[in-house]
């Protein structure tokens, strides 16, 4: 039997139960967490945020008031602290400009328009503008990361060096268009790579996707 992508969303559920992914206290909070989590591990990002609820500048304009090296200094735990101080300036610049810092504003924005515009920001890529339009904005585009190309390429679905598109196109033709369940599968398999499916050494034989486990694309 071959496994279809909503039979290996079940069986991650099944499994793992929900994962309540992207905790945060705000939308805009979840929009300075992505970029943040760029190229480092999640503690460390909660790191970061903790910092900047600490000193009271988790707002866009308190904290596009920062100086950049003191922005950078508050987010230091997240690695990259001097070149994630200017790309949350980059975006925060956008926000403010384009959407009066309103999130209500910027959600009721086609997603397309959205993503081509969140592009077009210096140092934000399509993993961070995804997120930012599932997560922060509940718009229904597919999040791709490492971890899903991973699992993914190692189950014969995508080739081993995927375009990030490409990949994306594959869940978006193979699942509904659903805010929650995007988000809940981008979760569980972060969840299945960090448990399972390591980069070195991967646990493949009790992996939860082990019996009959290859995958079935019906584009």
């Amino acid at each position: 039997m071959k496994l279809g992508f909503k039979d290996i969303y079940k069986r991650l559920f099944a499994r793992f139960g929900p994962q309540y992914w992207w905790p945060a206290d705000s939308a805009f909070e979840v929009m300075i967490g992505a970029i943040l989590t760029q190229n480092t591990s999640w503690t460390n990002v909660e790191k970061a945020i903790r910092s900047l609820k600490k000193n009271k500048v988790l707002s866009p304009a308190k904290l596009y008031g920062l100086c950049d090296k003191r922005l950078a200094q508050f987010i230091r735990p997240s690695g990259y602290y001097n070149l994630k101080a200017l790309r949350i300036k980059n975006f925060l610049a956008f926000f403010i400009r384009d959407y009066k810092a309103s999130v209500k504003r910027m959600a009721a924005v086609r997603t397309s328009i959205l993503r081509e515009q969140l592009l077009s920001v210096k140092g934000i890529g399509p993993e961070t503008a995804d997120s930012i339009l599932l997560y922060a904005l509940a718009k229904p585009v597919f999040v791709v990361d490492a971890y899903t190309k991973r699992i993914f390429s190692r189950h014969k679905i995508i080739a081993a060096d995927p375009e990030y598109h490409s990949v994306q196109g594959i869940f978006m033709r193979n699942l509904p268009a659903d805010v929650g369940l995007f988000k809940e599968y981008h979760a569980l398999i972060v969840r299945l790579a960090k448990e399972f499916c390591f980069k070195n050494n991967p646990k493949c034989r009790i992996c939860p996707l082990k019996e009959n486990d290859r995958i079935r694309d019906k584009s």
